[in-house]
């Protein structure tokens, strides 16, 4: 099984001609993404390897037929026309590699995320993958290994690394989804957690938090069905020694008060069942440890 992708999932790439558009789906096509059309607004005719590219989504929709999902390059400025874009075309998986849109665009776009019950991945995210199946956005293929641990995470580049230790762990990886470091994104960590506690190929969950916001908080709930339902939760949170007062990474790293800070993250998904841990490197052998416990049950 897998939640959100698999191996049949029809992808449309927008902004397939841009410098990053054009680098990243040649990776995805690599790894055996099913990708269907692209779109470049003046550039309809042409192809991309072997792609046909269309001005609007509409045209992708009239020619091609359905999309699952759409994974967007587009420059911010226009970013969030390209998203609502795909939601009145009733794409309902849209995933954003985009970093920098402006918030009060950001707002627009959830009202119509909410108005055609459309999911959104990002933005300023690395993507989602199956593994072995898909991969929608710029997670590196290299990292990538069928097996049985789920990863969610709000930072991109130590998800990688972790990535690597559960492939050489031999634990491997159901689905991997990057959720985006800014602070109007689409699906959150409460979200992803119920999907990979209804999905029996994810024997175990690995969340990688950060300082500011209080998504880690508001999962902790989810965390603790997870854990009673014998799939261990280990946790890594990212930004903990970071100095007070200076600004820190994503624009989602926002303090108030108790909110955000690391300790209380940590203290809140301890006391909800998860174990924390302050090295990534012990994470494979931790996950090791806690699932030959379930199993001996």
């Amino acid at each position: 099984m897998a939640i959100l992708v698999d191996k049949n999932t029809r992808v449309l790439v927008q902004g397939i001609t841009g410098k990053e558009g054009s680098f990243h789906t040649q990776r995805m096509l690599e790894y055996g993404t099913k990708i269907v059309a692209g779109v470049t607004p003046y550039k309809g005719g042409q192809t991309f390897l072997d792609i046909p590219v269309f001005n609007t989504v509409q045209e992708v929709i009239q020619n091609v037929g359905p999309i699952d999902a759409s994974v967007i390059f587009v420059p911010a400025p226009l970013a969030a026309s390209s998203i609502i874009e795909s939601c009145i075309n009733q794409i309902k998986l849209i995933v954003v590699i985009t970093e920098g849109i402006p918030q009060h665009d950001m707002l627009k776009v959830h009202y119509y995320l909410n108005k055609y019950s459309c999911r959104m991945i990002g933005p300023n995210c690395p993507g989602i993958a199956t593994a072995g199946q898909t991969k929608i956005g710029i997670i590196p293929n290299s990292v990538l290994e069928p097996g049985i641990v789920g990863l969610v995470s709000r930072s991109g580049t130590i998800s990688y690394e972790i990535l690597k230790l559960l492939k050489d762990s031999g634990l491997g990886q159901s689905t991997v989804i990057g959720l985006g470091g800014d602070p109007l994104i689409g699906l959150r960590f409460k979200d992803v957690l119920s999907m990979f506690l209804a999905d029996d190929q994810t024997k175990a969950v690995v969340l990688v938090g950060e300082i500011g916001g209080s998504d880690e908080e508001d999962a902790a709930l989810t965390v603790e069905q997870l854990v009673k339902s014998g799939k261990p939760v280990i946790s890594f949170i990212v930004g903990r020694n970071a100095p007070e007062g200076k600004r820190m990474g994503h624009a989602g790293a926002i303090i108030m008060g108790k909110s955000g800070k690391p300790d209380h993250k940590i203290q809140t998904l301890k006391n909800f069942g998860s174990i924390v841990v302050d090295t990534i490197s012990s994470i494979p052998k931790i996950l090791l440890q806690e699932l030959s416990k379930v199993n001996t049950k």
